[in-house]
């Protein structure tokens, strides 16, 4: 008996003494590495880490997410995501549809009757159905589109954090951090039919999972970003053209700047990241700053990045395409970009070819070194110069500056391996 209850006493003595590292750390209150790209530029990014205990918030539920962001306050503050939050859903909690927002008669149907290029024409839509199509958009976008004011640390607990249906918007505010969370399906009930766009016309969508305008200082890290729950790809076509619902992934626009996106995780999407939104932006030049490192692409089709104006640091990325992506390129070298890839690799099945990976858009330049292609490595600037046939103007290896605000930079082989095991959100070591 006595042998029993010291057995006992020492089994009990043993999880007392159970090491503190051995639970979850507490990230709420990390802040972004010095040098760890853009975003450590000048004064650094530290988002709330300075917040009172009073302006610490766990929140389970829209509703108290909203109160935690307090309007996009500048007040630092942070705020803890337990579990699925549905941005699609009223003040007590109850799920929400396109039908609860849809209102001044709209529907589908009717507004896809009143467009239709075969008797519309090529003309804006206008009229009723279309003002129905606006307000009912502006309902659902009170509900879904979530600002984040500087000085905010919006960061998952644990692995398994979702916000789901919300479109976090980054406006004109400093000192963000967004970390550790599963951002998804930030889906538009009401896209919009623009005739002229890409000359059969397309349907546009309004909403991105994160979209930084105006931003400056933001570390997003250990997110994963996708359409889950509601794939493009399984919606219908209408007027011959697939009926989107999805905006961009995580697009930075509007002369945000000083940006570090880190060990994030983009899948199952069609234009992902969006780096300059317009050749006519002219403001943007000087701005858009961008690091991007140990990211996963997987199942992406396009825009990863994107980019006009900026210099835009990307190292150490995984790119996965799966058969039977609708794959169209991954880095996309547009007006006035200054594109810096190190050290990247790519993974494609035998239809893609690794000429298919670079696209310009009016872009000139692209610095690019250490790329491997299933494996093998290869010269992206001189393949895309060698097999553009004339359609786009040759690169030049000039971008005109050189990174110095960057952490290690591993092989390709390694970063693949790495951000293969540790990108995207509930991977944070």
């Amino acid at each position: 008996m006595r042998a029993r209850h010291l057995a006992m006493a020492a089994g009990l003595l043993g999880l007392l003494c159970v090491p503190a590292h051995a639970e979850a750390r507490d990230i709420s209150r990390d802040t972004l590495p010095a040098h760890d790209g853009w975003a450590a530029h000048g004064t650094g990014t530290t988002g709330g880490s300075a917040a009172d205990d009073d302006h610490v918030y766990t929140v389970t539920d829209r509703a108290e997410l909203v109160r935690a962001l307090d309007g996009g306050s500048d007040t630092p503050k942070i705020i803890k995501v337990a579990g699925t939050i549905d941005a699609n859903t009223d003040d007590q909690g109850r799920p929400l549809d396109c039908a609860d927002y849809a209102t001044d008669g709209y529907s589908l149907k009717t507004y896809l009757a009143a467009y239709d290029p075969r008797t519309w024409g090529s003309a804006r839509p206008s009229g009723p159905q279309e003002e129905a199509r606006r307000a009912s958009a502006a309902k659902q976008a009170e509900r879904v589109e979530l600002t984040v004011g500087s000085n905010t640390t919006l960061v998952g607990l644990g692995d398994k954090a979702v916000l789901k249906g919300a479109s976090l918007q980054v406006k004109g505010a400093d000192n963000v951090i967004i970390r550790n969370l599963d951002l998804r399906d930030a889906y538009d009930c009401f896209p919009v039919w623009q005739p002229n766009t890409g000359g059969l016309g397309d349907w546009k969508t309004a909403y991105d999972n994160i979209w930084l305008r105006g931003a400056t200082h933001v570390w997003i890290d250990h997110v994963t970003l996708s359409d889950k729950g509601h794939p493009d790809a399984a919606e219908p076509t209408y007027f011959a053209r697939n009926y989107l619902r999805h905006d961009g992934l995580l697009d930075i626009t509007n002369a945000s700047d000083l940006i570090t996106v880190s060990w994030s995780r983009f899948a199952g999407h069609d234009k992902a990241m969006l780096i300059g939104n317009s050749d006519s932006a002219t403001g943007d030049r000087g701005r858009l700053r961008v690091t991007l490192h140990h990211n996963e692409f997987t199942s992406v089709v396009q825009r990863a990045p994107r980019v006009r104006f900026g210099q835009v640091h990307v190292y150490n990325n995984r790119y996965v395409v799966p058969d039977g992506t609708p794959y169209r390129y991954s880095l996309g070298i547009g007006t006035e970009s200054a594109v810096y890839a190190e050290n990247n690799a790519f993974t494609t099945p035998g239809h893609v070819e690794a000429a298919d990976l670079v696209k310009s858009w009016n872009g000139s330049a692209l610095h690019q070194t250490g790329t491997l292609f299933n494996g093998y490595p290869v010269d992206l600037l001189a393949i895309h110069n060698a097999y553009n046939s004339g359609s786009e103007r040759d690169l030049t290896a000039d971008v005109g500056w050189t990174p110095t605000l960057h952490t290690a930079i591993d092989s390709a082989a390694a970063a693949d391996r790495a951000a293969a095991r540790g990108a995207g959100a509930g991977r944070i070591p």
